[in-house]
């Protein structure tokens, strides 16, 4: 069952209700149901075929779904997807950008088809393209551009006519750290005025930037939550790292596994240090400290290990499995 996080009525951005999208014989969504609020930037996570890329088109009314509701900003993408459209800017995974315009011509061109007034137009272009740091490229040819600057006239595109809602379908794919690092502190600074739904395979990203995560695995929702709440309900809360130096590594592995609700207790050598990860049902650092203490071992590191998101999407998207 999806861990749920309960979001007000009237602070809704996305609401999506027993949404199904089937392609012939094949189920790729799965009567889903979460929601987003506004000013949110969601996590939107699953392994490859799992219907992220389905449930963000039907969100963003490029397909109809097959049953069950889906809003956006009030409207339902179905019944009244032209107004649902005026508030939704779609970034797809693969941006079609046409190499052979400048920058400027393009989002003009873009504005004009998104209903931008015409006396608006150039406007609206400074603001984006300040926002998305392309003030210094607005005359260059987008086929000059790298990749990083491709993916900024995306967004670009995506936010010309003010929406409400960004859905951003892997912004940051093929892309190096540095311009990583650069899209998403342009995608927080987006979050002041939009709200996001974010789908990456990046974890740390995810970590780093959204406040909630939704993961979906074969179609279903499988949890909705932050990360810190995930890591904490799916975590060992007993993983315990002990960097030490001691006398005797085989002796203290047995004076460790001694400890009460230890499972196991791995080392790894570092010179005359030993690095001690112990996995229990809960936390033992106290009992450690205690050992450390009475052995008299030289400790240079006694801490808690976090679970991290990918871990924690590994346990979510493969727990059904044998």
């Amino acid at each position: 069952m999806p861990v749920a996080a309960f979001i007000k009525m009237d602070s809704l951005m996305i609401k999506v209700e027993n949404l199904t999208k089937r392609y012939g014989s094949v189920t790729a969504v799965n009567s889903i149901s979460f929601e987003v609020g506004k000013g949110e930037i969601a996590g939107f996570l699953g392994p490859n075929g799992a219907g992220k890329s389905t449930t963000m088109r039907v969100l963003a009314c490029y397909l109809p779904p097959t049953s069950g509701r889906a809003e956006v900003a009030g409207y339902d993408v179905f019944e009244d997807s032209v107004r649902a459209r005026e508030r939704i800017g779609y970034m797809p995974e693969n941006v079609p950008l046409p190499t052979d315009m400048r920058v400027r011509d393009y989002l003009a061109f873009r504005a004009r088809l998104k209903g931008v007034p015409g006396r608006r137009v150039n406007e609206r272009i400074g603001d984006v393209c300040d926002l998305c740091g392309l003030a210094d490229s607005g005359r260059k040819f987008i086929g000059t551009l790298s990749k990083g600057y491709r993916q900024r006239v995306g967004l670009a595109d995506a936010m010309v006519h003010e929406p409400d809602l960004l859905i951003l379908d892997e912004p940051t794919i093929g892309l190096d750290p540095n311009q990583i690092r650069e899209v998403r502190a342009l995608i927080k600074n987006l979050s002041r005025h939009h709200t996001i739904l974010l789908s990456t395979h990046i974890l740390p990203e995810v970590e780093m930037t959204c406040s909630r995560v939704i993961i979906i695995n074969a179609g279903k929702i499988e949890a909705v939550d932050t990360a810190q709440n995930l890591r904490d309900k799916l975590g060992d809360p007993g993983r315990t790292r002990l960097e030490a130096l001691v006398g005797d590594r085989d002796s203290a592995v047995r004076a460790l596994s001694g400890i009460e609700g230890v499972r196991e207790v791995e080392t790894t050598g570092r010179g005359e240090w030993t690095s001690f990860l112990l996995h229990a049902g809960r936390d033992v650092r106290e009992e450690v400290f205690r050992i450390a203490s009475r052995e008299k071992w030289r400790v240079r590191e006694l801490s808690r290990m976090a679970i991290s998101l990918e871990e924690v999407f590994a346990e979510v998207t493969h727990r059904e499995e044998p």
